[in-house]
């Protein structure tokens, strides 16, 4: 985000924090629900949508909302008998519509076909661009608003494709950054493959790992193959990112050129997700759990971790969270808002919803007894 978008949005926060409605999108293994509040307290939920749909991925795209125009929700759904695709809806989700024939598919060339949408993000130059990632692992690019998308090439035709590996949620592309200061820039970052960027629009791409450890490799440094769950970009300051990995939570103060460790004081490194504040520098959180066999909360207490220091300082927010919890929390079922203090959101395999209006500060449930949380994404609307 520009420092001029920054303030803008700051400004309007300011002035309507009391007023505007909060939504939560929050996608299950068995379909959509949202959650709407105009306090943060207080919550309906309104769902299923998709019943016994898979919802890998959601985005609420409020672009059109400065101009007068309404959000539009973006849905990634994967049905056993139909297959995956992208729904959209321009009314919260009173209606949706869907693209005759999917959103996207595979040139025949490839002899590849769509399994999930794993991510949909909107561009931050063209109103018109979104962007979306796929299992097996590809980017794709909307140039009108996500109803249909194109392959991405360049990522597709990587000579490293070949020797990309599947994690243990499948081969995917999980992560779509596009930079905020130039439009021809963009990072990804997937399982397991690590992080790769561009810088001419996606015609080509580079490997992004330096200082990356992958220690069940046989080499632990390598140039590609790190098990990278999450990347996030700085809300101030763009050339800063954030990484949770499989073993590893990182740094780069070079827009992904280099990384370095920031997992000193963290009761783990491993976790699945990373968020970070949307306009304040340097925070960002974390929800920690022990690693590989065991895959639960450190303790058997359900945390995030926050930092305000860019990772150098570690505290654990846990109020109102429950104790002992054995659940987990996958990569994309986390999010911030944007209000001035900006609320914290997260879903959990056993179904549970939680949200802090404190920045982690406090939490309190929003939902229970839902299907497996995949992904939560968060906004502001008027």
């Amino acid at each position: 985000m520009t420092e001029k978008s920054r303030k803008s949005q700051t400004s309007q926060t300011d002035q309507t924090d009391q007023t505007d409605q909060t939504l939560l999108a929050i996608g299950t293994r068995k379909g959509l629900w949202l959650a709407r509040s105009d306090d943060r307290s207080r919550w309906t939920l309104d769902g299923p949508h998709f019943l016994m749909s898979e919802i890998p991925s959601v985005c609420i795209d409020t672009r059109a909302v400065a101009s007068g125009g309404s959000p539009r929700l973006l849905v990634g759904v994967r049905s056993e008998h139909w297959g995956p695709t992208v729904a959209r809806s321009d009314d919260l989700g009173q209606s949706w519509n869907e693209t005759p024939e999917g959103a996207m598919r595979f040139p025949a060339d490839t002899g590849a076909a769509v399994e999930r949408v794993w991510q949909i993000t909107p561009d931050g130059h063209d109103d018109d661009v979104v962007w979306a990632s796929t299992e097996p692992q590809a980017l794709w690019r909307s140039d009108d608003r996500g109803e249909t998308f194109s392959l991405v090439r360049g990522l597709w035709e990587h000579p490293h494709r070949p020797d990309w590996g599947a994690g243990f949620g499948g081969a995917a592309i999980h992560t779509i950054l596009p930079d905020p200061a130039d439009a021809a820039g963009m990072l990804v970052a997937m399982s397991t493959g690590g992080v790769y960027r561009t810088e001419d629009g996606g015609t080509s791409w580079t490997a992004s790992n330096t200082g990356i450890k992958a220690p069940y490799q046989p080499d632990p440094w390598p140039e590609f193959g790190q098990c990278v769950h999450k990347v996030a970009r700085d809300g101030v300051n763009p050339t800063r990112l954030y990484a949770q990995n499989h073993h590893g939570v990182y740094r780069s103060d070079d827009n992904g050129g280099t990384w370095s460790s920031i997992a000193d004081g963290l009761p783990t490194d491993f976790g699945f997700t990373v968020v970070a504040h949307p306009f304040r520098a340097d925070t960002l959180w974390l929800v920690p759990i022990t690693a590989d066999r065991e895959r639960v909360p450190p303790g058997a207490q359900l945390q995030v971790q926050r930092s305000s220091d860019a990772g150098a300082t570690w505290v654990t927010c846990s109020d109102g969270l429950p104790s002992p919890s054995y659940t987990c929390v996958l990569r994309d079922a986390a999010a911030a808002d944007t209000h001035e203090q900006a609320g914290v959101y997260f879903g959990t395999r056993n179904g549970e919803v939680y949200g802090s209006a404190d920045e982690g500060g406090t939490f309190a449930p929003i939902a229970a007894q839902l299907p497996d949380v995949l992904c939560v994404r968060a906004a502001v609307i008027a």
